[in-house]
């Protein structure tokens, strides 16, 4: 990928006069089958930030140009028989998508082809999918809070890995880059944030019988002619977990630097961890309601957070957690995402009309 021209960070004290100045863009999608059919459930801009990704609840995914509105410049991927839960792009490819969907698939897709390269199986409804940062491996998530790692090939198409089966339930998880191990981040039912080691332990095999596996039979299959296969099982290795809500946490995002993990709750708060402690250094509380997604600026000065409930996007800053600008809306925003390469944009759904990005028609920055 080209490499983005460095800019500068907009202070704390410019940036609502600045940030005024940006003029929204709205991107209307024909497909709208009725009101509430094309309810956009996600959002992902990729590397550069030249492309934006929605997924939408009538099976809708589609590939936005932000600086050509008009729906024939667009992309639309066809495949998917469910809700499109979760977009993510490829951090190392800037034409490689996954999606998942409540049709139980994982899909790959070049855009550049509008081709859909791989199709793995979830074995259940799909819930959300993530990447680590060199693109060497995709983990999706299900509704029933199992995850499945797919490694990528560079000659070959990917396959899925054993199931990581979680005891709560489990609504995001983020690969943490920085430092060594690389470690998962999970959003958990009870309010808790896990941190995990990866790569997981190697999987365990159980035979049929129940029985406790000898260190042999961990490793071999079993050749044995018995009434049913064993089954293999693996777990995550908890490292440290954060108490950061009352209530489930649902949404979470590192920022660029990785210094500050954003946690989004159900109890409509935002809780800004310092990553080299795990303290929680503010909590941002200017939301109505559950807290689906949270995201943070290039540069990691500004985070913001989508609910549905209430109307309004807060933008505030980081280092102080005081809001610093304000997204008027007419109805409640539940995805948001700010722009990922040195530009201020925001793009968020719920508005009548379809996908909107602040900055995209024009202003100052």
């Amino acid at each position: 990928m080209a490499p983005t021209p460095p800019r500068k960070s907009v202070p704390k004290d410019r940036f609502p006069t600045v940030f005024a100045t940006l003029k929204t863009q709205t991107y209307y999608d024909p497909s709208s089958r009725g009101p509430g059919s094309h309810t956009v459930r996600t959002i992902a801009w990729n590397p550069t930030g030249h492309l934006i990704a929605i997924g939408s609840a009538d099976r809708t995914l589609r590939i936005w140009n932000p600086e050509k509105p008009q729906v024939k410049n667009s992309t639309e991927l066809r495949g998917h028989a469910g809700a499109i839960e979760r977009v993510a792009w490829n951090p190392t490819k800037e034409a490689e998508l996954a999606s998942v969907s409540s049709d139980g698939t994982c899909r790959f897709w070049d855009v550049r082809t509008r081709t859909c390269i791989a199709s793995i199986s979830l074995g259940g409804e799909g819930l959300t999918v993530v990447w680590a940062s060199d693109g060497s491996l995709a983990l999706a998530g299900r509704k029933d809070d199992t995850l499945i790692p797919i490694y990528m090939h560079p000659d070959s198409p990917p396959t899925a890995g054993t199931p990581l089966a979680q005891s709560l339930q489990t609504n995001q998880t983020i690969f943490n880059p920085v430092g060594s191990p690389t470690t998962l981040l999970l959003t958990t039912g009870d309010g808790s944030v896990k941190i995990c080691s990866w790569p997981p332990p190697p999987p365990t095999t159980v035979p049929a019988n129940g029985s406790t596996p000898s260190h042999h039979s961990a490793l071999s299959p079993s050749r044995s002619s018995t009434p049913a296969p064993p089954s293999s099982s693996s777990s995550l290795q908890t490292l440290h977990t954060l108490h950061a809500h009352t209530s489930a946490c649902v949404s979470l995002a590192l920022s660029p630097t990785s210094r500050y993990l954003a946690i989004g709750g159900s109890d409509a708060l935002i809780s800004l961890y310092d990553t080299h402690d795990w303290i929680c250094r503010r909590t941002l509380s200017s939301l109505s309601g559950s807290v689906k997604t949270v995201s943070f600026s290039w540069d990691g000065s500004y985070v913001v957070g989508g609910s549905d409930e209430g109307t309004g996007i807060d933008i505030a800053h980081a280092e102080t957690g005081e809001t610093v600008a304000r997204i008027e809306t007419s109805a409640p925003a539940p995805c948001v995402a700010f722009h990922p390469n040195g530009k201020y944009w925001i793009a968020y759904s719920g508005d009548p009309g379809g996908l909107k990005i602040v900055g995209a028609a024009g202003g100052g920055m």
